[in-house]
């Protein structure tokens, strides 16, 4: 669909959900811009006439709520309208655990450089009455600009489904080396951002670490040139090539806190003073300790010393800092 279509379909949607009575076909015409003039030539009629028709279709295909009838018995003609109350979303309600994952969504967001989206789509559920606290409910922050500089174009050639060329240096290299991939997917897995997808010089899947990846990527090529697999799982296939030990990290939580890592976590019994205790595993210890330092007095780790210790230096250099700003 062209951009001029789209525009007029807007348009059209704005201008029939602003009124409560029928709008003959004339008067839309003559009020939403993008459509053939009158000019008293059976050419322009018929140009509308088509054009109109075709808008209507794609609206009710688009599952918009055009209605057609008559404001009054005066009415020598049909008009349009779009009921209110059948276009607009019923009341959005989240849980707990739903909401923590929108604020981690947001984050995201802006991090890859998406803030205005971000920033919208909290207002309007702020406006709908949902309290989505991306920063306390969710303390986890990706590490995407700073850390990840090739997100964006990884992410972007993904979603595309366009050739992504980079260079890419392995631990065991001294140089890196060109690679040609079809991108599947960007996933987080234990702390850090991967890229999966099919190594078209290998022939193969294969996973790559965006930290490791050098220089600008390259998005070429047409968009959807390629199909992933439909049953693929992104965060399978990372665990699956990146195998690391495994270290169990237990700490204690505040009721009604941490709920991200509740998500993830396995509910152990709770400590003599009430507070919840919980199981985690991961292959990234020092990553967890950055997580679990920001929920700050919210969370104690019991075990293992070495995770404990290095929430504990973290958060005696936050404190010395003069803590967040």
């Amino acid at each position: 669909m062209s951009a001029k279509r789209a525009e007029r379909l807007v348009n059209l949607v704005f201008a029939l959900l602003g009124t409560r009575q029928y709008v003959s076909a004339e008067r839309i015409r003559t009020t939403v811009p993008g459509y053939e003039p009158a000019d008293g030539s059976e050419r322009a009629d018929e140009a509308f006439k088509r054009m109109f028709e075709r808008d209507k279709a794609d609206l009710r295909e688009l599952g918009v709520p055009l209605e057609t009838g008559r404001t009054s018995a005066f009415d020598v003609e049909d008009g349009y309208r779009i009921a209110r109350s059948e276009y607009e979303l019923p009341e959005i309600a989240f849980t707990g655990e739903e909401a923590a994952a929108v604020g981690l969504a947001l984050r995201l967001w802006q991090s890859a450089q998406l803030g205005g989206a971000a920033q919208g789509a909290l207002v309007k559920l702020r406006a709908a009455g949902i309290d989505v606290d991306g920063e306390r409910g969710l303390p986890l922050q990706p590490r995407l600009d700073a850390g990840e500089p090739s997100f964006d174009a990884c992410y972007s050639a993904a979603r595309d489904r366009r050739l992504l060329t980079f260079t890419y240096t392995r631990p065991d290299e001294d140089a890196g080396v060109k690679r040609r991939v079809q991108p599947w997917g960007v996933v987080a897995w234990h702390g850090r951002w991967y890229l999966v997808g099919h190594d078209l010089d290998r022939a193969a899947p294969r996973v790559f670490r965006l930290s490791r990846v050098t220089g600008t990527p390259r998005v070429s090529g047409p968009p959807d040139a390629f199909t992933p697999p439909a049953d693929v799982d992104l965060a399978a296939v990372v665990a699956q090539q990146v195998g690391r030990k495994e270290t169990v990290v237990v700490v204690r939580a505040r009721p009604g806190t941490a709920v991200g890592l509740r998500r993830r976590a396995i509910a152990l019994d709770p400590a003599p003073d009430g507070e919840d205790r919980l199981e985690l595993h991961t292959t990234e210890p020092w990553g967890l300790a950055d997580e679990l330092a920001a929920h700050g007095p919210d969370v104690l780790v019991e075990s293992p010393p070495e995770v404990r210790q290095a929430v504990v230096e973290r958060l005696t250099r936050l404190a010395a800092m003069g803590g967040p700003r």
